[in-house]
C-alpha cells in the first residue's frame, strides 16, 4: 500500500514539475501578466506540496526534524489552494474585483498555515510516528490538525467547481473554456479525495479498518492534481492540439476523397489544372482543389445521370436520410461514369439540374457530404 502511495506522490509530482516547466519557457512573453506569475506562483507550490510528499513516504526526518516534510507539504498545500483560487479570479473577474478576493483569500491561508504550525508543534508532531499524521491516532490534536488541513482543501474545490461552470460560459475564448471545465473535473476529483482522506482519518479513530480502500484518498490526488496540471497550461496548448486535430481531419477527408476523385479524373481528365501529387505541405489548398475538382467531374457526368438510378435499400439504407441520400448519389455516379465509357446517355438525366440543392458556399459541410458520397462509392465498388 504504501508502494502505491508512493507511486501517486511521484505522478502527481512529475505531472506538477512539467506543468512548471512548460509555463517557464513563456517566462520572456508574459512575466509582466499578473495572472502568469499568480500560475507559476501555484505550481512551485504544486510542485513542493508533492515532493515533499515523496520525502515523507520515504521515512525520517527532514531536515532533522522529525515529520517536518509532513507539515512542509501540509502547509505547502494550503498555500497551493490559495493560489489556484487567485488564478481563477485572475482569469475570469475583472481586476479590481479579482484583486480585492485575492487579498481575501491571500489573508485566510496564511491564518490557515500559521494555525497548522501551531497545531503541530503543540501536538508534538516532530516526535510522533508518521502514520499519526495518517490516521490521526486517536490524539485531539492530531485529529484537529488533520481535519482542518483536510477542511483547507475541500473548500477551494467546491468554490471552484461552483465558479468553473458560470465563468466557462461566460469566456469566448475556445482555450480557456476547455480549461475551466477541466478545472471543474479536476476541483471534483480533488474534492473526492478529502472525502476518502476524511473517511480514512475517521475509519481509524472508531477503530475501523477499511483495508486497501486507504489508497484510494492517494489515487483520488495523484489523478486529480494531473487534470489540474492540464488545466492550468491549457489555455497555452489546447490551439496547437486543435489545429492538429483539424488537420488530421482534413487529412482523413482528403484521403477519403480519393476513389472518387481518382475515376472522376479518369473520365474527364480536364477538370485537373495541375498534374496530381501526393505531397500535402499544402494540404488546405490540396483539399479545396479535391472538393473543386470532384465537383466540376460531376458536372461533367451530369447528362449521364440516371435520374432513376441508385436508390439505396436494405443495409444502404441503414444510416439514416442522409446516408440513403448519399448511396444514391455514389450508385447514380457509378452508373453515370460507365454509361459514359458506353456512350449512352439516358432519357432522363441530370443535364438541367445540380446537385440536388445542396449548398455548396459551406466548405465544411461540402467536404462532410462529399466524404460520406466518397465511402458510399468505395463500399459500392467492393460490393459490385
Amino acid at each position: 500500500m504504501n508502494t502505491t502511495r508512493t507511486i501517486c506522490f511521484v505522478i502527481a509530482a512529475l505531472s506538477s514539475y512539467a506543468a512548471l516547466v512548460y509555463r517557464l519557457c513563456q517566462v520572456r512573453r508574459s512575466w509582466r501578466e499578473n495572472a502568469y506569475r499568480a500560475l507559476v506562483v501555484t505550481l512551485l507550490f504544486q510542485c513542493l506540496t508533492f515532493t515533499m510528499g515523496a520525502v515523507a513516504m520515504g521515512g525520517g526526518g527532514f531536515l532533522g526534524v522529525g515529520n517536518l516534510a509532513i507539515l512542509v507539504m501540509h502547509l505547502a498545500a494550503v498555500a497551493f489552494c490559495v493560489s489556484a483560487q487567485i488564478i481563477l479570479l485572475r482569469w475570469a473577474t475583472p481586476e479590481e474585483e479579482a484583486a480585492r478576493k485575492s487579498r481575501h483569500w491571500l489573508v485566510t491561508g496564511v491564518v490557515l498555515d500559521v494555525v497548522l504550525a501551531v497545531l503541530f508543534f503543540v501536538a508534538d508532531g516532530p516526535d510522533r510516528p508518521s502514520s499519526d499524521f495518517d490516521t490521526g491516532s486517536g490524539r485531539p490534536l492530531i485529529l484537529t490538525y488533520l481535519l482542518l488541513f483536510i477542511v483547507s482543501q475541500a473548500v477551494p474545490c467546491v468554490t471552484i467547481f461552483r465558479q468553473c461552470g458560470p465563468y466557462a460560459r461566460m469566456t469566448d475564448n475556445a482555450s480557456l473554456r476547455q480549461a475551466l471545465r477541466l478545472l471543474s473535473v479536476a476541483a471534483v476529483v480533488l474534492f473526492l479525495y478529502c472525502a476518502a482522506r476524511t473517511v480514512n482519518i475517521l475509519t481509524a479513530a472508531a477503530g475501523v479498518d477499511i483495508g486497501v480502500w486507504k489508497v484510494a484518498a492517494s489515487v483520488f490526488s495523484a489523478l486529480g492534481i494531473v487534470m489540474l496540471s492540464l488545466s492550468l497550461t491549457m489555455s497555452s496548448w489546447w490551439a496547437s492540439v486543435t489545429g492538429v486535430v483539424d488537420w488530421a481531419r482534413r487529412y482523413r477527408s482528403y484521403r477519403a476523397l480519393y476513389p472518387l476523385w481518382r475515376d472522376l479524373y479518369e473520365s474527364s481528365p480536364d477538370i485537373v489544372l495541375e498534374p496530381p501529387g501526393a505531397s500535402v505541405s499544402d494540404l488546405d489548398y490540396r483539399l479545396h482543389r479535391r472538393v473543386v475538382e470532384i465537383r466540376d467531374g460531376w458536372r461533367d457526368l451530369r447528362p449521364y445521370i440516371d435520374r432513376t438510378a441508385g436508390s439505396a435499400t436494405g443495409a444502404d439504407a441503414a444510416g439514416g436520410e442522409e446516408s440513403r441520400q448519399a448511396f444514391t448519389e455514389a450508385a447514380q455516379i457509378r452508373q453515370a461514369l460507365h454509361a459514359k465509357r458506353a456512350g449512352t446517355i439516358p432519357a432522363d438525366n441530370k443535364d438541367a439540374g445540380d446537385f440536388d440543392d445542396r449548398d455548396t458556399d459551406n466548405f465544411t459541410a461540402e467536404v462532410e457530404w462529399l466524404t460520406k458520397v466518397a465511402s458510399a462509392y468505395r463500399r459500392l465498388g467492393k460490393n459490385g
